[in-house]
């Protein structure tokens, strides 16, 4: 009997037991408590204290084998059990935190269910755990929770959760998922509140709607969802990413500008759009040991200026790094926040002289967006013989994105010679023996586990990150990063390179996976020990407000590449959303909030002049001067994006087949 089935008859008990470790928990219980995943890891665990009891480390033996677990036993009419342990450990929840185990049922195509054919049958049971708001005890049976529902609002102790419950939804985890049952329990308390003062007529309705304000404001960053309010300081503490400092900013400065590569740093580094980082140190030091130079004193007051100003003249062997980014093709035209990435990009490549990858993910796009119609497949269902090799699907329609997107992402002006752009459904081949790699080194919990994957996700979603993760290896490309022959160089590995990755932080989650298993693909002394290092940028928001980020889908929340002069005035004063007061009076005497108003934000990113800047940001924030009104600071964006577009637009019009040949050719790039 299905799972669904037993629980919602009434047969179903679930109970919660605590033990003082593990070892008392498999005399009571049996073995069959732990899966195959939890035998290794607990194999590993008394290894590892058998060694620290060798090494006479005391504290580590009692910090791996005294510690409790708790198990949650399911019980069906007395007829069967199953067994589901919480095993212990330094992340996990402490067992006098936990107070139930809540099966999750009111949806049975995308939580708990059970499925079966002629050669396997698949259960799966979803949970969430409660946390206890008091304290428990040590002894054997805790507490036991009856016929619990995600809509039962008379189990006791449980908050009924509304139809929309985001519990075990992919962003969600167990730190994130106690966050949210307070602040659901917090929502319903305000919600039941305003509903009572309503009765009473107390209040208008604004409680309730407050309530739901906060929720839409509620900050969600995943690798496939950005909404909310971003909070990018949280979003740091969230990812375990750090803020990109004053100091590193003079390091990076220090081998790049001072080097004559560039004649300052990017807009981006200098208004913080660009904010966190994994290893930029590194990086650092790496270009600090090319050039031959010292880092900069972290006191800025000691260091000392040059009187020569004259850039050193460059290394003589290729640079010790490359850079790699891609782009996802799911829409023919990009807009104005796909550029942000490859604008900064392209500043790096000059500045470093180095290498570049750009992968086109179009097989990721058809895994998480393609489509299959049988009656238009080439199978005899159709009686057109017009196309006899139809296969019904449309991954061809993202293949000729990738050559649409192509020609937006060259006329950012990289390096030619330094710049390979590739499309996973043509190069795969050459990445193959890292993507297997990886797919050994990752296991399928910790895909799930980082993305929000089921058993409703398709394979390909599953198995996709390692091929995203594959570039971030230098031997992914051994042509492209190795020198030619008879080039200086050419002795060099490049499985031994360091990458930077230049990205938007909702992208981080791929790439942290593939640091935690990145020492298992380089040589020993890879400088990274494999990992890459990352820079990240803050999100380009949408016209309709400075939350979340832009989307191809919404036409009225961008500004695309292909848009016209009319198209981009329209859309700015029509859609851009404004921080400025309702009436010039009030204008005057508060001026605007420069946080919210998109075009003051959007100049942040795209006005060059960093003076001008600041007199925009002064004016329009006091009510004063030149630009004290909206339509003031409307129309100096206009003037901007009209010239940016209009340049991107010239450039894009010289990206001839011919050039994207050039460029998606398997050729060194050293």
């Amino acid at each position: 009997m299905a799972i669904n089935n037993f629980i919602k008859t009434g047969g179903a008990n679930v109970t919660k037991y605590n033990y003082p470790n593990e070892e008392v928990a498999l005399q009571t219980l049996g073995c069959g408590i732990y899966d195959a995943g939890q035998l290794a890891s607990r194999e590993k665990r008394i290894k590892k204290a058998a060694k620290a009891a060798k090494d006479g480390n005391s504290e580590a033996v009692a910090e791996d084998t005294t510690e409790g677990v708790s198990v949650g036993q399911i019980t069906v009419n007395d007829d069967g059990t199953f067994i589901m342990a919480l095993l212990h450990g330094n992340t996990l929840l402490p067992l006098k935190s936990i107070d139930q185990i809540k099966i999750l049922r009111s949806n049975p195509k995308s939580e708990s269910y059970i499925t079966c054919t002629k050669k396997k049958c698949e259960i799966v049971i979803k949970f969430s755990v409660l946390l206890s708001s008091g304290g428990g005890d040590d002894g054997l049976l805790v507490e036991g929770v009856q016929n619990l529902d995600i809509n039962d609002n008379e189990a006791p102790g449980v908050v009924g959760l509304a139809s929309n419950d985001k519990c075990m939804s992919k962003e969600i985890r167990l730190e994130e998922g106690n966050v949210y049952q307070l602040n659901r329990e917090k929502q319903l308390a305000a919600e039941a509140e305003a509903a009572a003062a309503l009765e009473s007529k107390e209040v208008t309705p604004t409680a309730t709607t407050n309530a739901a304000s906060e929720k839409s404001d509620e900050m969600v960053v995943t690798a496939f969802e950005v909404s909310g309010s971003i909070d990018y300081t949280k979003l740091i503490e969230k990812f375990g990413s750090r803020p990109l400092t004053p100091y590193l900013l003079r390091r990076l400065e220090n081998v790049t500008v001072k080097r004559g590569t560039v004649p300052k740093l990017h807009r981006f580094l200098r208004r913080e759009i660009f904010f966190s980082h994994r290893d930029i140190e590194k990086i650092c030091e790496l270009l600090e040991d090319w050039y031959g130079v010292s880092p900069p004193p972290e006191d800025p007051s000691l260091e000392v200026e040059d009187e020569d100003t004259t850039p050193p003249p460059p290394p003589t062997t290729p640079c010790p790094i490359y850079l790699y980014t891609g782009r996802g093709p799911s829409s023919a035209a990009m807009h104005l926040g796909h550029l942000v990435p490859f604008l900064f990009t392209a500043w790096l490549q000059k500045a470093f002289q180095c290498p570049l990858v750009v992968q086109m993910t179009d097989d990721e796009k058809f895994l998480f967006k393609g489509e299959y119609n049988g009656d238009n497949a080439g199978d005899g269902s159709t009686s057109s013989d017009d196309e006899p090799y139809r296969t019904g699907d449309n991954l061809d329609h993202f293949a000729n994105l990738t050559t649409e997107n192509a020609k937006d992402i060259i006329a950012c002006e990289f390096i030619p010679e330094k710049t390979f752009l590739f499309s996973d459904l043509d190069y795969v081949g050459t990445m193959y023996p890292n993507i297997v790699r990886i797919w050994k080194a990752v296991t399928t919990n910790q895909v799930n586990g980082v993305f929000g994957f089921d058993g409703t996700s398709n394979i390909g979603k599953v198995a996709f990150p390692a091929i995203q993760a594959a570039p971030s290896f230098g031997s992914s490309f051994p042509t492209v990063l190795n020198a030619a022959e008879g080039e200086e160089g050419g002795s060099r590995n490049a499985a031994t390179l360091a990458c930077l990755i230049p990205c938007a932080i909702d992208q981080d989650p791929y790439f942290r996976l593939t640091r935690d298993v990145a020492h298992k693909l380089v040589p020993k002394h890879h400088p990274l020990k494999g990992k890459p290092a990352l820079i990240h940028s803050k999100f380009f928001p949408p016209l309709q407000g400075a939350q979340g980020k832009m989307s191809s889908s919404d036409d009225s929340s961008a500004i695309f590449l292909t848009d016209t002069p009319e198209d981009i005035e329209r859309k700015i004063k029509e859609n851009a959303f404004s921080g400025g007061q309702d009436t010039k009076k009030l204008q005057e005497e508060l001026g605007a909030n420069l946080e919210v108003d998109v075009s003051y934000q959007w100049l942040r990113f795209f006005l060059e002049d960093d003076e001008e800047l600041a007199r925009i940001g002064e004016e329009y924030g006091s009510g004063t001067g030149e630009y004290w009104s909206t339509g003031s600071v409307k129309a100096k964006l206009v003037s901007v994006l009209k010239e940016l577009v209009a340049e991107h637009q010239e450039r894009r019009s010289k990206v001839t087949e011919d050039v994207i040949k050039k460029f998606m050719t398997n050729r060194s790039c050293v």
